[in-house]
């Protein structure tokens, strides 16, 4: 008797993708996705329900994004092993999707099979991060011990990843007052995340960062890194 296959959920937005993905899962004899979800707050809903073995989520999903919607899948379901699938910069994303706890980070340019390799990894409970990203986890240890840090010098790696929300949300040109809606939270402390911002960058009005933020989503949003 064959053993049951593994049940995969996934977390896009785009619906092509996600249809993408189930169809090419499919291949696998072994693998079946369970369900599909646009929005974080829907996909914890439905996990409760489905109980898949795996959840593969992107970062930029409406409201709750992918590295909130992963500590709050942690804190729920500890047991269900997760890997992001994303167009945006490893080397922003990706520690902060693995201390979230995912344990892949793939970059949407990559191959279909790149996906599969990740979500196997993770079913097996091992880590799957580019080169690239290893080597610079390995190098942040070493400046943690006392030797030269290397980050990916990109300022935006300063902000702490509800201030990288925030700024990400202005640079797409959302209000305050949405940008407090959407992650429910006050208005004041959304400012005050816009203060931590404007001090950690290093920028001498709300205009600067305004600005800043626009150029950045743009880079990001064509596949560069920050700017």
């Amino acid at each position: 008797m064959n053993p049951p296959k593994k049940r995969i959920f996934l977390v896009e937005d785009h619906r092509l993708v996600r249809e993408g993905l189930s169809l090419f899962i499919a291949q696998d004899s072994d693998l079946i996705v369970c369900g599909g979800a646009a929005t974080g707050a829907d996909a914890l809903s439905a996990i409760e329900t489905l109980k898949p073995d795996a959840v593969i989520c992107d970062i930029s999903l409406p409201g709750m994004n992918g590295i909130e919607f992963l500590k709050n899948l942690k804190a729920k379901h500890p047991e269900i092993v997760a890997i992001v699938l994303s167009m945006h910069d490893e080397a922003i994303y990706a520690e902060r999707a693995l201390r979230a706890g995912a344990l892949g980070y793939v970059m949407k340019k990559e191959s279909a099979e790149e996906v599969i390799v990740a979500l196997r990894k993770a079913l097996r409970g091992e880590f799957h991060v580019s080169g690239k990203i290893t080597g610079m986890i390995f190098h942040k240890a070493i400046g943690a011990s006392g030797t030269t840090n290397r980050s990916t010098g990109s300022p935006v790696e300063l902000l702490s990843d509800r201030e990288l929300e925030v700024f990400e949300m202005l640079g797409r040109g959302m209000s305050m007052r949405a940008i407090a809606q959407s992650l429910r939270l006050s208005p004041k402390t959304v400012e005050s995340h816009r203060a931590h911002i404007k001090e950690k960058l290093r920028f001498q009005t709300v205009g600067d960062i305004l600005q800043y933020a626009i150029r950045w989503v743009e880079h990001m949003s064509a596949g560069e890194p920050g700017a």
